[in-house]
């Protein structure tokens, strides 16, 4: 029986021999090694489950056919039977349709207050509370990094790592729900700060970027890097550490400047701000790779400017819109206590017809 999808047998070949290395307790040695391999093995998953699931009821279709003249009760089987078989084929074209190769990885967060001053920060603080509590509902670990806070406790900015604690499925992955995030972030609300009751309209800017594994993934030359070190501040810039644990890392051929104070020791500061750069380097390498292929992903929003606008959180109204997708609801409330998963489906949904429109295109 000829198999359409042979293609398939070089991903089941890879699948098998990445098994045989997960096996191995050597690889477990190097944690990024061993991270890297089992997000390719789970992403491998869904195609042999899926590719056998097929050829099963394949299998079963054809021969119930076979018998259907002879059995009466086979005969009677075989139209559910190849619609199980149709289900099956359906769902391997599905899997095998390339999709984001960072969907299962973990990402770094990041938060920035822009237009609309003090009313800006404390809408800033609103949506980290959203991304916590949206990460606690989906199971995943959360860790700020890095913080500036306000004097009404808003933040000008605010970095946060989100981990996944086990990932079986890439589909379900940080990266996967996270990715589409990144843009400016517009409120509309009567701010704390207003005496008239006048509804004020405010921006945020989210940036996401998929983490390093494994630091040998992006090559970083120490002679490309800057180092300052620095007394650390709270809000209103009064000093909070009577030592130079602040750690300000530039690098060079980039431009790129990542400070970390939160942590009480240079050490630990200087190695949270590596881990941001790398993952803002992996970022900007995948772009411009994507760039020079001219197949540009989703981007980004770099300028916190209300008019570049995903998603609108208007609070007069209770409502949640989001620009690209065309989504909107009267649960604002329920959204920013974390109730985030149906805002970020219809972003998924809208990917995944692109990718299979382009796929049968």
């Amino acid at each position: 029986m000829t198999d359409p999808y042979a293609a398939v047998q070089p991903l089941m070949a890879e699948h098998a021999e990445i098994e045989r290395a997960l096996a191995d307790p050597a690889v477990h040695a190097d944690a990024g090694r061993a991270r890297t391999l089992g997000r390719r093995y789970a992403e491998l998953n869904q195609v042999v489950g899926a590719y056998r699931a097929w050829q099963t009821a394949r299998d079963d279709a054809a021969a119930a056919a076979e018998l259907a003249e002879l059995d009466d009760e086979l005969a009677a089987e075989l139209p559910a039977l190849q619609a199980v078989a149709a289900a099956a084929a359906e769902h391997l074209r599905r899997v095998l349709v390339p999709r984001d190769p960072d969907d299962g990885r973990d990402v770094i967060l990041e938060i920035k207050a822009g237009e609309g001053g003090e009313e800006s920060a404390l809408f800033a603080g609103d949506l980290l509370r959203m991304y916590l509590r949206y990460a606690e509902r989906k199971g995943w670990s959360t860790q700020v990094l890095e913080s500036t806070e306000t004097d009404l406790g808003g933040y000008k900015d605010v970095q946060v790592a989100v981990k996944a604690r086990s990932l079986n499925d890439p589909g379900e992955g940080v990266w996967a729900h996270l990715k589409y995030e990144g843009g400016v972030h517009r409120v509309q609300r009567v701010p704390v700060t207003e005496t008239q009751g006048r509804i004020h309209t405010s921006a945020a800017g989210v940036l996401v970027f998929p983490e390093v594994d494994d630091p040998g993934e992006v090559e970083i030359d120490l002679n490309d890097l800057r180092i300052d070190v620095y007394r650390s501040s709270g809000p209103g810039g009064q000093s909070v550490n009577t030592t130079d644990s602040a750690v300000r890392i530039t690098h060079l051929p980039t431009g790129i400047v990542v400070s970390m104070q939160n942590e009480k020791s240079q050490l630990q500061n200087k190695e949270q701000a590596m881990r941001v750069l790398r993952a803002r380097l992996l970022a900007a390498q995948q772009e411009a790779a994507a760039a020079e292929a001219a197949d540009l992903r989703r981007s980004q929003v770099r300028t916190v400017d209300r008019s570049e606008r995903i998603r609108t959180y208007n609070f007069p109204e209770n409502r949640i819109a989001d620009h690209r997708t065309g989504y909107k609801a009267y649960n604002l409330d329920h959204v920013l206590d974390g109730d985030l998963e149906p805002v970020v489906r219809s972003a998924i949904d809208a990917d995944e017809a692109a990718r299979l429109a382009a796929a049968g295109a």
